[in-house]
């Protein structure tokens, strides 16, 4: 399963919040720690805020952080509020168009492919794979 760059950027950003949880951060200090786009970085903050992972404050001062501690958010449950689990095209609530579906052998296998993912996800918390912050340096004496 391959997961979208909006997801991508989300697990940074919460990997990175879970190295130093009770601290606020800013999106562009997140952005530019990772070289990522800090408008998109944005709306996954929104995403995520909205989702209930993490609390926003804005202003100066302002910032994010984890709304509960990192041994308390699976990487599964991001998965699933992020992504939309539609691994091929019959998944879609429609049925998509595929001329297969009526004797397609295949979903099934896909299904539970999804599923063996996810369930290995549901077992790694935040905590687990936590980003830890980069080393000050040290001036020399």
């Amino acid at each position: 399963m391959r997961l979208t760059l909006f997801t991508d950027f989300a697990l940074r950003a919460l990997m990175r919040l879970a190295g130093e949880p009770t601290r606020s951060f800013a999106t562009s200090e997140i952005a530019a720690e990772f070289g990522i786009s800090r408008n998109h970085l944005a709306k996954v903050v929104r995403n995520l805020a909205d989702s209930g992972f993490i609390t926003t404050q804005r202003g100066a001062g302002g910032g994010f952080t984890l709304a509960r501690p990192p041994q308390a958010i699976t990487l599964g449950q991001v998965v699933r509020a992020l992504e939309n689990g539609q691994v091929v095209e019959c998944f879609r609530a429609d049925g998509g168009a595929c001329v297969l579906t009526p004797r397609c052998r295949l979903k099934g296998k896909l299904a539970a492919a999804r599923e063996a993912f996810l369930r290995e996800l549901d077992a790694t918390t935040l905590a687990d794979c936590a980003y830890p912050a980069r080393p000050k340096a040290v001036k020399p004496i």
